[in-house]
Formats: C-alpha cells, sequence, structure tokens
C-alpha cells in the first residue's frame, strides 16, 4: 500500500535542506537494485516479502530476464517520518552502460556504491567512483552480500572483518587518489557511520552506528565513544569490565569489539535456524526483541533467516539513516559544485542562483537524458532544476550543447507542456517544481538531441557538457529489409541516439547507417531497441566493425609544399607525432581551444615540453574542432597570413576528419605551417584557391611522416578462481591479448587478471572464454587507449596493416591502392 501522495512530495520538496539526491552505483551484479528494492519497500510500494527479488528498479521486460540493469530509474520517496524526501536513481553496472551512470551522477549530490563483500573491489567500481569524485559527489559505502560469506564461504567472524576492513581499504584508496580539495576529504569509516554491510537479497543491513545506538542506551556511556569503539583494534575484557586495545589479557585471546558485539548476534541468529535450533531460536528473538506473528513461527530454513533478519535490522533502516545524515542536501553540494557545473563566470546571476539553490533565482535546469515514453516515439526530458521553479507552460530558452551566449544556433525558445515527476516505471503529473529536485518534462523532446540547459535566463551559459568514461568504439551498420521501410529506419536512428547518451548514429561515406556503441552488449540492446521500438521494421545488420585512427610516427622527412589551382599561392609544412600524454590531455578536457592560450601555453610548456613561442601559436584543434590534433604557426613575417586562418583551419578539420590513408579521422598528429606565399590581390587567395590546397599540403605531410594505424585496445578485467587460469591465457594468446597484472583476492580462492585486448579481437570473447574456462571467468572490458598496429607499414598491402587498410577502402567504396605523396605535393 503507497503510504504518501504526490503532494506530499511537493511540500516535501520547498524544504531543500531536507532533500537527498543520490544515485546508487557498483560493479554489475553487486546487488544495486536488490539494494534500491529496500528502500522502495520502505515507501509501500512494494510488499517486504517482494523486496529483494521484485526488482522493481529494473523496467525494461530485457532488464527483468537478463537480470541487469540496462538504463538509469530514477523514483522520489519522502522517508524518515516523511520529513526527508529522497530522490533515488539506481543506475547500470555493466561497463557498457556507463554513460548512463554518468547522466544519473550529473543529476544528483550523493551517491551509494555497493561492494560485493566476496568479490571486492573491482574495474567497474573505480569507474565509476571516479566518475562520481570528478562530478564532486559525495560517497556513501554498503558493502553488500554478507549472507553469501556466511551461507557459502562459512568464514570465521576474524576473517569476515578483516575482508571488510580489505574492502573498504581499496575503496579510500580510490577516493584519495581523485582527491578534491573543494568536495574534502570524503573517506568512508565504519565508525563515522559511513558504511553500511548487508544483505540486499534478504533485505537486511547494518550500520556500526545502530549498534553502538543500542549498546550506549544498555550500558549507559557516551555513544560517541562507543561507536569508536565498536571498529578496528579494540577489545572488552569482561573480568575487568574494562576496553583495551591490546588483543590478549592474561594470555588469552580476546575477542575484537565489533566480532563481539556486533557480528555474534548476526552469527548466532544464523547458526540457529540452519541448524534448525527451535529453542534457541526462541531465545535469541526474545533477547533481541524480535517478534513473530503466528503464522510466521512455522518458517524454516531460509524463509525463516530471511524474516528475522529482516525484522532484527531493516536494510532500509541502516541504509535511510546513512542517506540522511551523511549525505549533502541540493543547499549545501550546490555550493561547491557549481563552478564545475556552470560554464559562465562564477559571478553571474545564473551562477549565483545555482550556488544558492535559489528557487526564485532565474530557472536554470539541466536535461541529462530523455527517457521514452509509451507514446511511440515521444520522449520525457529527465533533469534537474538547479535554481528557479519549473512549471507547466513556462517559456523557455532550450539550449543545445552547440550554443554559444550571444547566437541563435542550437537555440529553442519554447513553452514546456507538462512537469512530470518519475516514480520508477510509472510518471506522476505536478504543477511545479522548485530548485534543488529533479523532474522530468514533456513537449521539448523535439527540441533537444541528448542533453541541454533550459533557462529563462537570457544572457545565461550552458551547464557544462557530461563526459563519458566510455567511448563508441564498436560499430555495425544497418538496412531495412523492404526498400519501402527506410523512412522509419531514419526515424528510428533518429530516435535510438536520442534514448541512450553514449550511442552514435551517422551515414557513412559509402551510403551506410551506422550506430556505434560502446562495447557488444551495448550495441546488441542499441539494435534491439531500434528494431522492436524506435523503427518497428525488419533490419538486416552487418557484422561488427571497429573504427581506427590513423596518425604518424615520425618527422616528415621533407618539407610538404602544394599550390594552390591558380599557381599564386603556395604553402609549405611538415608533420610530426604529438606525445601521448598531450593527446589524452586534449581528450580528457585538460587542455581545450577555449582555454586562455597564454594559460595554455605555459600548462604545455612547463607539464609537456613544448616550446612557449608554438605553444602560443596554435591556430586550432581537429577534428571537429576539439580534437587531439594541432595545427601550429611557425611562420616569420608572413603577410595576408591572418586573411587565410580561417580557409586553412577549414582545410585542417577536413584533412584531420579524413586522413589520407583510408579516410579515417587522425589523432596525435602535430602540423607546422613553416612559410606560405600568398598573392597580392584578395581575389586570388579566397576560400576556393587556399581550402584545398591546404587539405593537400596537409594529406603530403602526413604522408612524408611515417603513417601509421592506431586501433582501440580494451582493459579486460577477469574475476577467475584458481584452477580455471591456464584457460585464459590460451584464449587471450590467440586474440593478441597480453596480461598486464594479476593478483588473488586474499581469503578467497579467486583471481583477478588484468589484461590488454584489442578491441577488433574482443567479438566472442566472453563466451570463447566461458567455454576454456567451464564458465567459471567473468570477463568486463572497458575502452583503455589507442595503440599502434602492429605488423609493418599500412602503406605496405602485405603487411597486416596494409590488409586492415585494404578491407577498410573496399567497404568504403575507394581504390584498394593507397595514393603516394606524390598524389599531393608539387614540385618546386
Amino acid at each position: 500500500m503507497v503510504n504518501f501522495t504526490i503532494e506530499e512530495i511537493r511540500s516535501l520538496m520547498d524544504r531543500r535542506a531536507n532533500i537527498r539526491n543520490m544515485s546508487v552505483i557498483a560493479h554489475v551484479d553487486h546487488g544495486k537494485s536488490t539494494l534500491s528494492d529496500s528502500l522502495v519497500q520502505r515507501a509501500g510500494i512494494i510488499s517486504a516479502a517482494k523486496a529483494g527479488e521484485a526488482r522493481f528498479m529494473d523496467t525494461r521486460p530485457d532488464e527483468q530476464d537478463r537480470c541487469i540493469t540496462i538504463k538509469s530509474t530514477a523514483i522520489s520517496l519522502p522517508s524518515m517520518a516523511r520529513e526527508f524526501l529522497i530522490n533515488l536513481i539506481d543506475s547500470p553496472g555493466h561497463v557498457d552502460f556507463s554513460s548512463e551512470v554518468t547522466a544519473a551522477l550529473r543529476v544528483t549530490d550523493g551517491a551509494l556504491v555497493v561492494v560485493d563483500c566476496v568479490s571486492g573491489v573491482c574495474v567497474q567500481t573505480e569507474t565509476v567512483l571516479r566518475q562520481a569524485l570528478t562530478e564532486r559527489i559525495k560517497p556513501v559505502l554498503c558493502i553488500n552480500k554478507v549472507d553469501r560469506a556466511l551461507l557459502e564461504l562459512q568464514v570465521s567472524k576474524e576473517d569476515l572483518y578483516q575482508s571488510f576492513s580489505r574492502t573498504i581499504e581499496s575503496v579510500n584508496v580510490i577516493i584519495a587518489t581523485y582527491f578534491d580539495k573543494a568536495l574534502g576529504d570524503v573517506q568512508v569509516y565504519p565508525d563515522r557511520g559511513t558504511i553500511a554491510f548487508g544483505s540486499g537479497l534478504h533485505g537486511w543491513a547494518f550500520t556500526v552506528r545502530q549498534f553502538a545506538v543500542k549498546y550506549a542506551k544498555k550500558f549507559g556511556v557516551d555513544r560517541k565513544k562507543m561507536l569508536e569503539r565498536l571498529w578496528g583494534d579494540n577489545y572488552f575484557n569482561p573480568k575487568t569490565k574494562k576496553w583495551t586495545n591490546r588483543g590478549e589479557a592474561d594470555g588469552k585471546p580476546l575477542e575484537r569489539a565489533f566480532n563481539q558485539f556486533i557480528l555474534d548476534p548476526i552469527f548466532k541468529i544464523f547458526a540457529a535456524v540452519n541448524h534448525n535450533k527451535r529453542e534457541e531460536i526462541t531465545t535469541l528473538l526474545q533477547k533481541l526483541e524480535v517478534n513473530l506473528a503466528n503464522d510466521e513461527k512455522d518458517l524454516e530454513g531460509k524463509a525463516l533467516l530471511k524474516l528475522v533478519m529482516r525484522k532484527f535490522l531493516p536494510a532500509a533502516d541502516a541504509l535511510l539513516e546513512m542517506i540522511c545524515i551523511h549525505l549533502p542536501s541540493p543547499v549545501t553540494a550546490q555550493k561547491y559544485r557549481a563552478e564545475t557545473l556552470y560554464e559562465g563566470p562564477s559571478d553571474d546571476a545564473a551562477c549565483v542562483g545555482i550556488r544558492d539553490c535559489d528557487p526564485k533565482a532565474a530557472l536554470m535546469l539541466y536535461v541529462s537524458k530523455m527517457v521514452p515514453t509509451s507514446d511511440k516515439g515521444r520522449f520525457y526530458a529527465f533533469g534537474r532544476v538547479y535554481s528557479g521553479t519549473v512549471r507547466s507552460g513556462i517559456k523557455v530558452r532550450i539550449q543545445g550543447p552547440h550554443y554559444t551566449p550571444g547566437k541563435k544556433e542550437d537555440l529553442f525558445i519554447k513553452a514546456i507542456q507538462r512537469t512530470i515527476l518519475m516514480m520508477g516505471r510509472f510518471v506522476e503529473p505536478i504543477e511545479d517544481v522548485p530548485a534543488g529536485n529533479i523532474v522530468g518534462l514533456v513537449g521539448i523532446d523535439q527540441f533537444l538531441l541528448k542533453s541541454g540547459t533550459l533557462t529563462t535566463d537570457d544572457t545565461a551559459h550552458n551547464l557544462k557538457v557530461m563526459k563519458f568514461s566510455v567511448s563508441p568504439v564498436v560499430q555495425r551498420s544497418v538496412e531495412v529489409k523492404n526498400a519501402q521501410d527506410l523512412p522509419k529506419l531514419v526515424e528510428g536512428l533518429k530516435r535510438l541516439s536520442k534514448s541512450d547518451p553514449c550511442v552514435l548514429t551517422f551515414i557513412s561515406e559509402s551510403g551506410e547507417h551506422v550506430v556505434a556503441g560502446a562495447g557488444e552488449l551495448h550495441l546488441e540492446i542499441c539494435l534491439k531497441d531500434l528494431e522492436d521500438d524506435h523503427a518497428g521494421v525488419p533490419l538486416r545488420i552487418s557484422d561488427p566493425v571497429v573504427p581506427y585512427r590513423e596518425t604518424v610516427t615520425g618527422e616528415s622527412s621533407m618539407t610538404a609544399l602544394s599550390k594552390s589551382p591558380n599557381k599564386h599561392n603556395r604553402i609549405y609544412l611538415n608533420a610530426q607525432p604529438i606525445d601521448e600524454e598531450v593527446s589524452l590531455a586534449i581528450e580528457n578536457g585538460k587542455i581545450t581551444p577555449r582555454d586562455d592560450f597564454k594559460a595554455r601555453a605555459r600548462l604545455l610548456a612547463d607539464e609537456y615540453g613544448w616550446d612557449v613561442t608554438d605553444a602560443r601559436k596554435i591556430w586550432c584543434f581537429g577534428p571537429d574542432t576539439n580534437g587531439p590534433n594541432l595545427l601550429v604557426d611557425q611562420t616569420k613575417a608572413v603577410q595576408y597570413l591572418n586573411e587565410i586562418k580561417d580557409s586553412v583551419v577549414s582545410g585542417f578539420q577536413w584533412a584531420t576528419r579524413e586522413g589520407p590513408v583510408a579516410e579515417e579521422p587522425l589523432r596525435s598528429v602535430r602540423f607546422n605551417i613553416l612559410d606560405v606565399t600568398l598573392h597580392a590581390d584578395a581575389i586570388h587567395r579566397g576560400g576556393g584557391q587556399i581550402i584545398p590546397t591546404a587539405r593537400r599540403v596537409l594529406y603530403a605531410a602526413a604522408m612524408l611522416a611515417e603513417p601509421g594505424l592506431l586501433e582501440p585496445i580494451f582493459n579486460v578485467e577477469i574475476q577467475v578462481p584458481e584452477q580455471a587460469m591456464g584457460g585464459i591465457y590460451g584464449v587471450l594468446t590467440r586474440r593478441r591479448g597480453h596480461v598486464y597484472a594479476e593478483e588473488q583476492r586474499p581469503g578467497t580462492p579467486l583471481f583477478n587478471v588484468k589484461a590488454y585486448l584489442p578491441v577488433n579481437e574482443s567479438f566472442g570473447f566472453p563466451a570463447d572464454l566461458r567455454s576454456a574456462t567451464g564458465g567459471q571467468a567473468f570477463p568486463q572490458s572497458v575502452f583503455d587507449h589507442w595503440a599502434i598496429l602492429p605488423g609493418g607499414s599500412p602503406l605496405d598491402p602485405t603487411s597486416s596493416p596494409g590488409q586492415v587498410v585494404t578491407t577498410m577502402r573496399k567497404r568504403k567504396g575507394l581504390k584498394e591502392q593507397v595514393p603516394g605523396y606524390e598524389n599531393y605535393y608539387d614540385k618546386l
């Protein structure tokens, strides 16, 4: 029975200090959705018996079938005697859907990090934690699946304590690595109340604070003191009734306080129920003040265990207490998040409104993703109000990611039709939503692609575009089976790219419709959605294709020169590789085209050893004005140079988007313009003369600098028992992969193997691995870096890179032979 009304939620929205916006984040299969069930159950939306098995937040049929979360889902719950409003977002754990996690984190202020106590901290735990900390989101930790440690591994109390300790240490190491002054120290500790232990499936959990409160009352001591004593090296000597930090007294070992006061009652319940000792169970229940109804007394085994534990330590209590006490409210969080959220100056009205979380200021709302509605082809815009109040019928400026203040592009001024509240698989209409809350909007989906800023302030800048930790590196082309369905496919592709933050859809040069995703599973889900929902027509889908990047491995062997078609203008330049650190800094947004050129030059000179004069004269980045290729002006005293700058830059964007070897984008190439000779008359040096010339000379310089091909590489983490290790090496060697780290997880028979695997070789890798290890190995792959494709020069058709180039050129409908630099180079 739902025990609240939408009016109650609306009244809580005005109490900004009592709002908690939080996401649940973790590695795949560590129990996010089962844990979320406990919180949903507390609000009366599902019954207690179903909590943990219903997975209420998995709203799509394929999520329920595959038992994994694919899309992040939001729900608003009043809690703690209806004092607090919790906006909870359950996010996916599979690495292919990391972009959904980013979209969820952007609109929240706190994160519940879930870690499986048997597997420990895995690769994806680190990825999502890093994302959370870069967005300045405060974490609290829940160590889940403690029931497995007790029932399957049957560990001792001390082993369990040590295992908790290790997990907490691993999490804190990651948090310390990404320390941010503005956020402060957010490491998690049991004795600070920022860690819960429990089992989402069985619906029970506890924090050390809960026990400290119980025992402080019982012993009549100070709660704070009790809290400090219940974790770490603290022991209670029953003879002297005194606390000590030594593990023995009179030569006898003492039991650690955490084990004695917290784990002991839990272990006793498990032992009594598992061995069906009726009398013991009755005495225990009396001692713990747990009352069973008459019909519940006949239960046995797991059903009884679940019921007793859920009554003794209800998961919702522990989690809600931790969330309400330790996660920040929007008022607190927006003070330190404003500068990382807002693109404009920190003293303009919009930024001040965000910092104060002011419901009376101008509206600033960020839409982080689009959620498909039951009405075919329409979407709810899902986002968060950072300042102002959004209501139905209000006129807003819809600013897409490419909007620049003062210009008209990527800007619409429209009215919002309706505002709604997201409630898991349902939506509820709501009149208006003030700052600090999460909201769904109807009627603006035609004007936004994936994300954007809504505002009522004419001078407001955008809220920053989200940075994803995965990139679309696997592509497949789709075509319709019946030609008359083509318009439906085109419309369906538009809807698909709206519905997923990370999917890319485009038409290749050869006219194919291409869908790119973060990995095999991501692509499979996207294409299934496309066929079943967005396009609704039968499709033919090609084999997966991996995008490559072209690069240069040396400096141009001589200066390249091109003359314009009218022979009046000449451009001389050369090419050289850029260090990987600089390319990564550009891709991660540390060095951007929008930086102040002096500050950027200083950074390049101090950290990456560039010459300051060169660094100040970077003309542009490419492709798409922000890629990891640079055009540097090294000319001395050239007349009319600034007049042709735009034309040369256009040629550079064109050349870096389609390289000379196989028309793949360039990466990590620096072009230096050495000299330019121009005609005195402006008529003879227009765009028509300069753009093709610039492109040709860039191609010639790249061909003279030993071209290479870069392929994407996955970082694979495999969890595997010791006896199945051999199978992994065989599979990896066959697929050009190599292991760079392996470590045993202390206290378990599991090994963590980390390896690099070319994306091109990764298709069917999980199935191959499972058959080689008898189904015992579980791989997680995430795009890690680009690496040179080994095996010779891509210009030699007999080498392996040469064969890759030939297949690419054939697929794109180009001549099989790569044109040599002579085709682009003009003799003096």
